[in-house]
């Protein structure tokens, strides 16, 4: 018997934030897979090595957590006023789907710049020294994200002395600003799509839940530690070895889902694992981190721990951040209180590897809430880059 040979696509690996994924020039996929559709999905898969029952990712460029399980999609952009459109899909590790329902803030820095080291950007735009503006358009979600990314030589600055919590080594300083995160109209409509601040949620096994629901950055819903049996101190272990743990946030996130009108079916959420996110928050606590790091209570604002693709994640997912900062922004969110009450601009919150700031600009227009944008700080650089093969 025959078999056919393995295919070249050209292919980046890079580390964006505390994510990695595998990055493509849309040109540069075969033809089959330039379009939405079966082919694409089964080309991700292969190359991350999904689905994969023994959850290691031997057979593929993923890690076997949601973290680096990832692939992005970069062209020149389709909308006027921005640079490169930016698609990301998260593969399922055990499932056999690719996810196509949020945008991953950590691969948000990776994609701008990668849209510079890919040819994307004029290189009339390019300084030689200093900072390029990318404007991203964000496809999945419809939304802009600005890259701030740094320039030496007139390519891409990669190495330098930012430090962030989550990454072992420290790299090159890129700000995102994201722009109008609470405007997600693809994802569920208005910022609070119950109209309330806290919610009682009844979640069928567990009870009913205070919960604060919010469109920003990513759908997602926020609980209490305390209302949910945790100190908001957890590390990956204490939660992800915990199978019965796990079936509750599950149980919590698919309520949240329904409630938020993002499924109509709590059937559906099997096949929508990438959104809505769900984290738990809480007050100021010391607590050591994952990597040994010690954070003290006056450190933070808050404690955040949140969920991604069912198991607790080791940093915090960009996108949450948004979230977290955009609904710390907006005073008796359960996330403001958890922060002390009252007007926030900024905030810095534990998260189990250590702690991040994110910053929002919120007010309150003709009654209702609205966020003009979400700032951060991550980094980003290429890890490989050439092809990547998979079985024809």
């Amino acid at each position: 018997m025959s078999h056919p040979p393995q295919q070249r696509v050209p292919a980046t690996y890079m580390r964006g934030g505390t994510s990695k994924g595998v990055f493509f020039r849309l040109e540069d996929l075969p033809p089959a897979c330039q379009s939405p559709g079966r082919a694409r999905d089964d080309l991700f898969m292969r190359v991350i090595g999904s689905p994969d029952p023994y959850a290691a990712h031997i057979d593929g460029m993923g890690g076997a957590t949601s973290s680096t399980s990832k692939c992005v999609i970069l062209s020149r952009a389709s909308v006027p006023d921005h640079d490169v459109d930016y698609l990301y899909g998260q593969v399922s590790i055990d499932k056999p789907f690719v996810d196509w329902s949020g945008n991953c803030g950590n691969l948000s820095t990776a994609a701008g710049a990668f849209a510079i080291h890919a040819g994307l950007i004029d290189p009339a735009r390019v300084p030689d020294n200093g900072v390029c503006t990318v404007r991203i358009w964000q496809a999945n979600i419809g939304k802009t994200i600005i890259a701030q990314v740094p320039v030496s030589n007139g390519q891409v600055q990669e190495t330098g002395d930012f430090e962030l919590d989550g990454v072992t080594f420290p790299a090159a300083e890129i700000v995102l600003e994201f722009m109008n995160p609470s405007d997600d109209g693809d994802q569920g409509g208005a910022m609070f799509p119950t109209g309330n601040l806290i919610d009682q949620l009844e979640v069928p096994g567990v009870g009913t839940v205070p919960a604060t629901m919010i469109n920003a950055g990513i759908p997602t819903v926020f609980v209490n530690a305390c209302d949910i049996g945790y100190q908001g101190t957890e590390l990956r272990e204490d939660i992800n070895t915990d199978a019965e743990a796990l079936k509750r946030f599950e149980a919590i996130r698919v309520a949240g889902a329904l409630r938020m009108g993002l499924i109509k079916r709590a059937e559906d959420a099997a096949t929508r694992q990438h959104t809505p996110k769900i984290a738990f928050v809480a007050p100021p606590k010391g607590y050591t981190a994952a990597s040994g790091k010690q954070v003290a209570a006056a450190e933070v604002d808050l404690l955040v721990r949140a969920l991604s693709m069912g198991k607790l994640h080791h940093a915090m997912m960009g996108t949450c951040a948004v979230a977290i900062g955009t609904a710390a922004a907006i005073p008796g969110t359960l996330v403001n209180l958890a922060a002390g009450g009252g007007e926030k601009a900024a905030v810095r919150f534990g998260h189990p590897s250590g702690t991040l700031r994110v910053g929002a600009e919120a007010k309150l227009v003709d009654g209702e809430w609205t966020v003009t944008k979400a700032v951060m700080s991550r980094s980003a650089r290429i890890l490989m880059e050439g092809w990547v093969r998979v079985p024809g």
